[in-house]
């Protein structure tokens, strides 16, 4: 068996041992540099540019400007195509602007033989500016009077549904309803490797992409979009890649360097962003205001949740009104059984664009909706874990917005788990009407994900297995490895189906366009489910020819055997050996009569979309006069069914957990609402935590046994980061009695409220 085991992960040793090679250790002969002229106002339009003096500099090999690109509005949003025309992403990009519509924005680039020539002749790009009026928040992108950022105006979309009945019934049959306005943060991804892509061309129309990216076979396609050509003259290669977090779910670079070395002549030509420009001319977080309404009974019956967001999506549409419209169905799982309305509205800001980031708009969502549970709870007098278990999903409820039952939720148990693991009850007395300076506070709050995008979009998936002479198999994935440890689950997959040890599966991890099966890539926490039946299906097939051809070998009926330990053995009596599989492969190999290369290549759908649940319990204390947040104990329990590689499982949340508590406490793109200048855009100002500022985290699973997945398992990577910041902002009112609906709830936050309560 080896699904359920921590086996030491593929690229383990690679990494350790600095063997691994990402997109920046590849160098090739006569490689060129580019560097981007980005535009140092919030809004405008170029009125002139010259580049005499940076083209006069040695050197320098070129200079573009917005005149010189194709004259193509592309999108970026790495989502697989859609057929339905409503549904594609907005198209309101251009490789270089004349219209700058953010500090940061892109008006010409430079082309030079070493990368420091490039970015003193980037400098010296003389660009005059006409400036218009600056939209930064909600209230100044939405007023009547707002400045026009694109030519359609300023709303991007807007949706609403209502379902499990109506809504204003539901409120009046409550004894309780409360309401509150909740804010979230920009707050940026923070990968260790920094974008980075470079172009050449093998011949005189085949364009070869070498990329950090999570989606290769969908940036194929936007290169080919962007730059008006056939998607198969574009070939794209994933090397190891340092984190993503949603952020490379966006085509950021690469049909720029695709567009340079077309112009150069196939010469290759590199473009990598430093820190700053992460974080200001990639993707960030949706910031977001919300008012959530929850009504509920006298004995803890929760009857209608009515959320209203507006989230702000930048300069840029990139996966635009997809993020709040993904948090707000994902978070129906959670309380199925009561009346939920959820509006919505994205609108366009003159700051950076907004994508994709882990979890996709749920820990907007869920911040807000936590947050008014955790005042419901004690509006009506209830204990808060208690309110929850009689409210929260369970088997065979169903989904009221997709009309879909759901077949596995643990959620009651997680919260069970975590009330014991913490000690709620005892503590909840311990901590009862405290005073003083330094009080201490307890919160709970949790969530519900899916595992992939179906229905919204295609879920598709291949995988090409190929037994190799000595017996090992070879496994070739479109899905990509982007540091969550794909790889090594995949490769468990695979043994466990075809019968093999996990050392004999060799994982070929990097994609390449040109060969890799199709995948959309790695977002959506959707790999391990959608690409699992792919596995599975393709293992049977080898497995069915691999008994096939020792048949022919051996004259003795396939149904008979199996394959286990990498061996043909009895199927009812597995201690006898018939063959070794080496002896298998070498004779369909290289036997003259009979056999041939055993393989399998399987490209699989899926139409399910299993939701997983878990929640957050954090114990901590408050200094009040300093408005400090110490976190004593947090925990994170998770359903996420059958549990693939435990100690991988426990790295994710572990990981999701760290980055929760940096929006929560820690992180913000702090934003001049004047002019749209970001005032911390490097790792000095923007103040991620570190080594000291993470507690001890812990984390505990629920093994459920999801039956629309291959191997029971449902979604992980992204959920550990949902449920831990409105955890924290219970857990600070439980101490202080103060609601901090906003986030992050820094110092100077935690002053204005406690000043405005009275409490200092």
């Amino acid at each position: 068996m080896a699904v359920g085991k921590s086996p030491v992960r593929k690229d383990a040793v690679a990494k350790v041992t600095g063997k691994a090679r990402y997109t920046d250790d590849f160098i090739m002969p006569g490689m060129l540099h580019a560097k981007y002229v980005r535009s140092p106002v919030g809004h405008g339009i170029v009125k002139s540019l010259d580049a005499k003096e940076a083209l006069a500099l040695p050197g320098v090999e070129a200079v573009f400007t917005y005149e010189d690109v194709p004259d193509i509005v592309y999108a970026t949003a790495g989502h697989p195509f859609s057929l339905e025309v409503d549904h594609q992403d907005v198209a309101d990009r251009k490789l270089l602007t004349k219209h700058v519509r953010y500090h940061g924005d892109e008006v010409a680039i430079v082309v030079a033989r070493d990368p420091l020539t490039a970015e003193e002749a980037a400098r010296k790009v003389k660009v005059e500016y006409e400036e218009f009026p600056v939209c930064v928040t909600h209230e100044a992108a939405l007023a009547h009077d707002a400045p026009k950022i694109h030519a359609g105006g300023n709303v991007i979309k807007s949706h609403s549904f209502e379902v499990g009945g109506n809504l204003d019934q539901a409120l009046s049959e409550s004894d309780v309803v409360v309401e509150g306005e909740f804010k979230t943060p920009v707050v940026q991804h923070c990968h260790m490797e920094n974008h980075t892509a470079y172009a050449y061309m093998d011949d005189h129309e085949h364009i070869v992409v070498v990329s950090s990216t999570q989606i290769p076979h969908i940036c194929r396609r936007i290169v080919g979009e962007a730059l008006g050509i056939s998607w198969g003259r574009v070939r794209v290669i994933k090397p190891y890649i340092g984190g993503g977090f949603g952020n490379k779910q966006d085509v950021v670079l690469e049909p720029m360097a695709a567009f340079l070395t077309m112009k150069m002549d196939g010469a290759p030509v590199k473009l990598e962003l430093n820190r700053e420009e992460c974080l200001v001319s990639t993707r960030t977080r949706h910031s977001t205001k919300s008012r959530c309404r929850i009504g509920a009974t006298r004995d803890g019956a929760l009857k209608g949740i009515d959320l209203d967001l507006v989230s702000n999506t930048g300069a840029y549409a990139s996966h635009g009104h997809s993020i709040p419209s993904a948090g707000g169905a994902k978070s129906v799982n959670l309380y199925p059984r009561n009346v939920v309305k959820y509006s919505a509205l994205t609108h366009y800001a003159n700051i950076p664009s907004a994508g994709a980031m882990r979890a996709y708009g749920s820990p907007q969502v869920i911040f807000a909706i936590e947050s008014a549970m955790e005042d419901a709870a004690r509006a009506i007098g209830m204990d808060s874990v208690d309110f929850r278990i009689r409210n929260v999903a369970r088997e065979q409820d169903v989904n009221p917005l997709s009309q879909k039952k759901i077949s596995s939720a643990g959620i009651c148990e997680c919260l069970e788990k975590g009330r014991k693991m913490i000690g709620w009850d005892e503590k909840r007395k311990q901590y009862a009407d405290q005073t003083g300076d330094v009080r201490r506070g307890l919160g709970v709050a949790c969530f519900s994900y899916g595992s992939g995008t179906y229905p919204v979009c295609v879920e598709i998936a291949g995988c090409r297995l190929i037994l190799n002479q000595d017996g090992s198999v070879h496994m070739q994935l479109g899905a990509t490895e982007i540091g969550q440890g794909s790889d090594t689950a995949f490769a468990q997959m695979a043994a466990e189906t075809l019968g093999v040890d996990y050392d004999k599966i060799h994982v070929v991890s990097t994609q390449d366009t040109d060969v890799s099966p199709f995948d959309t890539g790695a977002y959506a926490s959707r790999q391990s489910y959608v690409v699992a039946p792919a596995i599975r299906k393709a293992a049977l097939e080898l497995k069915r020819k691999i008994l096939g051809h020792v048949r022919e070998m051996t004259g003795k009926a396939a149904e008979g055997m199996t394959i286990a330990g990498g061996k043909i053995v009895n199927q009812n009596r597995p201690e006898r050996v018939v063959l070794d599989l080496a002896e298998v492969a070498i004779d369909a190999y290289y036997h003259k009569q009979r056999g041939g290369q055993l393989t399998a290549d399987v490209s699989h759908k899926t139409r399910t979309n299993a939701p997983s649940y878990g929640c957050t319990f954090v114990d901590l204390e408050v200094d009040v006069p300093m408005c400090k947040v110490k976190i004593n104990q947090i925990i994170n329990v998770h359903d996420a069914g059958v549990i693939i590689h435990p100690l991988l499982a426990e790295g994710q949340v572990h990981g999701g957990m760290g980055m929760a508590v940096g929006m929560a406490l820690f992180e913000e793109l702090l934003i001049d609402p004047k002019s749209g200048w970001v005032h911390n855009s490097n790792l000095l100002d923007y103040k991620i935590p570190t080594f000291v500022d993470i507690p001890n985290l812990e984390c505990a699973f629920v093994e459920t046994v999801e039956p629309t997945s291959a191997y029971g398992h449902k979604s992980l990577g992204e959920p550990p980061i949902i449920s831990p910041a409105p955890a924290i902002r219970n857990a600070i009112l439980d101490a202080t009695g103060v609601a901090v609906n906003e986030a992050p709830m820094t110092p100077k936050v935690l002053f204005r409220h406690f000043s405005q309560a009275g409490i200092i």
